[in-house]
Parts: C-alpha cells; structure tokens; sequence
C-alpha cells in the first residue's frame, strides 16, 4: 500500500509540474508566435498602402502625423527605420479582375523568381483568403476595382527563431521535469515517511491485538462449554458460545488480512489444477444455493494450471461464492466462469441484487466497506471478505475488480498469472 501510495504521489505531483509547464511554454511560445504575425501584418500594411513598396523615410517624415503612426506600425510598436526596406525581403504581384498577371515585383527578394511568384499569387486568389501563409511567407490581399495586390513578406528568419525558442523551451521543461522526478524520487520517501510509519504501527497492533484476544476468547468458549455440562443447554450460554465463535472469526480474519498486508503470510507456491479446485468448491455451494432456491450456473474450463498457494486461491473462490450468495437476495441467480485468457487464468463470479451504486465499486476492497443499499449486518459478514479477497490476489500479482452494468447486479472479475 505505502509502495503504491508513494507510486501515486509522484505521479500527482508530475502531472501537476507538466500542466504548469505546458500552460506556460505554450502561452510564451503563443505570444511569441502572435508577435511574429504582428509584425509581418504591420510590414505588409505599408507595402499595400505603397502599392507593394517601402515609401522613403523622407515621404513619411513629410506625412505628419499618419507618417508617424506608419513609422510605428513596424511590427512590434517599434519604429520604421532607414535600413528596413533593406532588411525585409519582400514581393508583389497584381492580377487583374479575371484572375490573370498584370505585374509582378520580385526585386526585393533573391529565394523566389517570377514564375513562383505568380504560382503563390494565383493560389492565394484562387483560394480568396484575405492572409495567411504560404511556406514560410506571409502574404496579404488587397482587392480594388481594378483587381487585386497580392503581398508577400519573408517570415523566414522570424519563423526559424520562433521554432528555435519552442524547441529550446520545451527541451529545458523535459529537462526541469527530470530533475524535479529525481528529487520527488530522492525526497518522496522522507514525505510518506510518517504515514508508512503509522500505517505499520496499525497493521502491526492488529497483528498483536488479534493474537492477544484470541487467548480471553478461548477461555470464554471453554468456560461456556463446562457451563453447558453442568448446567445444560440453555439460550444464554448458547448466545455467549455464538458470539464468541464470531468474535474469534473476525479476529482470524483480522490477522489473516494483516499479515498478508504485512508479507509475513508464507504462500506455498506450486503447479496446481485450478480448473478442478474451482469445479470442487464451486458444488459445496452449489448445494447451498439450492436450499436457499437460487439458481446456481457454472462454466469451468477444464484442465486449467497455475503456480499459486492452493489454500489461498480455494479460500478467494470461497468468499467470491459466499458474497455472491450472501447479497443475490431472494430468488438470485449466480453464476461462475473460468477461463484461459492469454497468459492469465480469468475467474468471474456474477450474482443479481437488489441494487448497486456505481460509486460503491471503488471502495468494496476496503476494510469494514458496506454499501448501504447491498450491504447490511443482516447477512452476518465483517466487511472482510472482499478485502481478504484482494489482499489474495496482490500477493499473487494478479488483479481483481468489481462492476455492474444495470444496477440491479454483481461482477467481481480476478485475474491471476497462468
């Protein structure tokens, strides 16, 4: 449990680190990226405005105030300078309203000639966006009565730096991310430290408590039967004998669980028939459900092996069974299944009830857990059971879940290592 408790912090605690991060690399990288289009839009609202050319310094000087407001609108808020119709690569053509090339300007860039020129051109017309990208170039259209200008700026540079920077924000978050993995690692032990140690001390009062009882109660059973020697059968030592033998079975239980939790339960590994210790503690119920007139149905492969401790997995099918039996109500059906499925052995154990809550199913494997409406101390159990059960099947590295698919009934499925 503190292994998996452990296992569970860490993960929370890096899936908590990578949201962080990924909100933050990807709302930097979307600024970053946002900027780029800025600046490309405000480059290509003065070569529209200038029928595909940078204006002269001079001429904007010139323009009062509009000129200042263009001088700025070089992307990102700072201004045009002298040497930027020198430093952006850019080209233009005009079609007329048909469609077809009227002109084409490529003088201020050398990686596209005329002919590509028109085939960007006619594309972007052809496809009627307004802006947008082609390749690496950012282009905007302009339609007049005459046809339309389309232009095109070089994002080349902008771009390459903005894949450079994503790249490099993402590569230092993977590396953030391991170091904080190797901390949480190198840390998480000295964090579960008290809950590990808490939860020991419980399991390990549980153990000793347990050993401790079962001495007062053996005095109390036998004191009650020399009582019923003298005195003969009456129904209060009857109750005293009664609720002894269930304060002794719910201690036995307790241990059990414990020291399966613990490690300490010594499980005998060996090759043994499944299929024909199923089919033997599957009948014994069988009988069972008859006097009680439930429908009992079985569906066992046979000559099914697995390497496990015989008495542990014949005490799981038994409490899988008893549970069924228990909760199946009045008229229930039960049914068990046992299959080959891969390289693992499956067992089902299927039993209708009153009614079952979704939200219960998590928590059946827990100790003393009783769902309200399934559950109640009528049925004479300790909310063990199930526990046990699981405690079983983790000491034989399988897995073992509960479902329903209508409400109205049971599906406890174990898997276990073939």
């Amino acid at each position: 449990m503190i292994r998996k408790l452990r296992i569970k912090f860490t993960m929370m605690a890096m899936a908590s680190l990578f949201l962080v991060l990924a909100v933050i690399v990807a709302g930097i990288n979307a600024l970053n990226y946002r900027g780029i289009i800025r600046e490309a839009d405000g480059i290509l609202s003065i070569l529209l405005e200038n029928d595909g050319t940078f204006p002269r310094m001079d001429a904007l000087k010139g323009d009062g105030k509009k000129g200042k407001e263009k001088e700025k609108g070089m992307g990102m808020g700072g201004p045009m300078s002298p040497e930027t119709r020198y430093e952006i690569r850019h080209f233009s053509v005009r079609l007329g309203k048909d469609g077809k090339v009227v002109s084409a300007d490529t003088g201020k860039i050398s990686a596209v000639d005329t002919q590509e020129a028109i085939a960007y051109a006619e594309d972007v017309f052809a496809g009627g966006s307004q802006e947008g990208f082609v390749g690496i170039y950012r282009y905007r259209q302009q339609k007049d009565g005459d046809g339309a200008l389309v232009v095109f700026v070089d994002c080349r540079r902008s771009l390459s730096t903005f894949r450079d920077f994503l790249a490099t924000s993402c590569g230092i978050s993977l590396l953030g991310m391991a170091a904080v993995l190797f901390l949480i690692l190198l840390f998480s032990g000295r964090i579960i430290g008290p809950v590990s140690e808490s939860y020991e001390k419980q399991k390990r009062f549980i153990t000793d408590a347990g050993h401790e009882i079962k001495t007062p109660l053996a005095i109390i059973e036998a004191d009650a039967e020399v009582l019923v020697m003298d005195m003969g059968e009456n129904e209060w030592l009857s109750d005293i004998k009664r609720q002894a033998e269930r304060l002794a079975d719910l201690t036995d239980s307790l241990i059990s669980l414990s020291r399966m939790e613990e490690g300490k339960e010594q499980l005998q590994m060996v090759d043994f028939p499944i299929s024909d210790l199923v089919a033997e503690t599957a009948q014994s119920f069988q009988t069972m459900a008859q006097m009680q007139g439930k429908k009992f149905a079985s569906e066992i492969c046979p000559m099914l092996f697995m390497r496990g401790d015989e008495s542990a997995i014949q005490r799981l099918v038994t409490i899988l069974l008893d549970n069924a039996l228990k909760y199946s109500g009045e008229n229930g059906e039960i049914s068990l299944t046992l299959e080959k499925q891969g390289k693992t052995v499956r067992l089902s154990v299927y039993n209708t009830a009153e009614n079952v809550e979704r939200e219960s199913l998590p928590h059946l494997f827990e100790r003393f857990y009783r769902a309200d409406s399934s559950r109640n101390s009528s049925t004479g159990g300790y909310g063990l059971g199930l526990s046990i059960a699981y405690a079983i099947v983790s000491a034989h590295k399988g897995k073992i879940a509960a479902s329903t698919k209508d409400g109205k009934s049971m599906l406890i499925t174990v898997s276990l290592p073939g």
